[in-house]
């Protein structure tokens, strides 16, 4: 097994290649494990298929909890593993700072802070707030004996705020506070992203799998992206295919699903 130190300059390693890598981001351990076997690089956790394999909404997930997660990754895997910590589990930059430390010692090598605050009210943290609590993850990451990499999200686009000069402004801003990765979730058009690369000058982290978004991970690299995630993309397609498998017993009595099941699921891990 190889040492957190190791994973993590191999995680930082990747960021600097001319062609983007996928990091899939898997749900628990099985599905880290068969995304290792298939030969990825790296892998991301994702809040949201985290969340519902335990039966709850994303976001609501105690920070504990995550972090057996992540351990539990971390010990099972070879390959580098990143966090989805959503908005760091606090508005205060200390707050955020500990989370960072947290997460590091669970064995994580990078992880993902947003600006989206999950208050209906206020949804965005403002410039000067989302740079400041970048700015303390940044510095808990230097502090750490490990090369730890931090990307920092503008969430606009996800969250319905479609202004690319408000996102590029917030992107610039978290570059300059001592983000790694930069990292819009929801852009999906060629223009969008080739602005994005444009604006910043640290590797670009692109979210595939939304509606609208058919850039390929060749196009993709060739407008300078570095690293392409799926979020929760692969936890979804698994669940279309378990839902199309029940409403087909539960709605015709019939089991045809069955003839694109894989063998054994145990097959999978050998």
């Amino acid at each position: 097994m190889r040492t957190q130190k190791d994973k993590a300059e191999r995680f930082r390693a990747l960021h600097e290649r001319k062609q983007a890598f996928v990091i899939p981001n898997p749900w628990d351990v099985g599905t880290a494990l068969v995304l290792e076997k298939l030969g990825f690089e790296a892998l991301a956790t994702t809040s949201a298929g985290f969340a519902f394999s335990l039966g709850k909404q994303d976001n609501t997930v105690e920070l504990r909890v995550l972090m057996q997660h992540v351990a539990a990754l971390a010990a099972v895997s070879d390959l580098p593993v990143s966090v989805d910590l959503g908005n760091g589990f606090g508005d205060a930059p200390k707050t955020v700072a500990e989370t960072l430390r947290l997460t590091a010692e669970a064995g994580a090598v990078g992880g993902s802070l947003e600006d989206y605050t999950g208050d209906e009210s206020r949804p965005f943290y403002s410039h000067e707030e989302a740079a400041e609590r970048v700015r303390a993850a940044a510095e808990a990451a230097k502090a750490l004996p490990l090369p730890f990499t931090l990307t920092a999200r503008a969430e606009n686009y996800l969250y319905g705020k479609p202004d690319m000069r408000d996102t590029l402004r917030r992107l610039q801003l978290y570059q300059e506070a001592g983000a790694d990765v930069l990292y819009a979730p929801g852009i999906t058009t060629r223009e969008q992203v080739a602005e994005v690369v444009r604006a910043v000058d640290r590797p670009v982290n692109v979210l595939v799998g939304l509606p609208g978004m058919r850039l390929s991970l060749q196009a993709l690299s060739e407008l300078g992206v570095r690293r392409v995630s799926v979020g929760s993309g692969l936890c979804r397609a698994a669940m279309g295919a378990f839902l199309r498998a029940a409403r087909e017993m539960q709605e015709n009595g019939t089991f045809s699903w069955a003839e694109e099941a894989v063998p054994s699921i145990g097959g999978l891990l050998n």
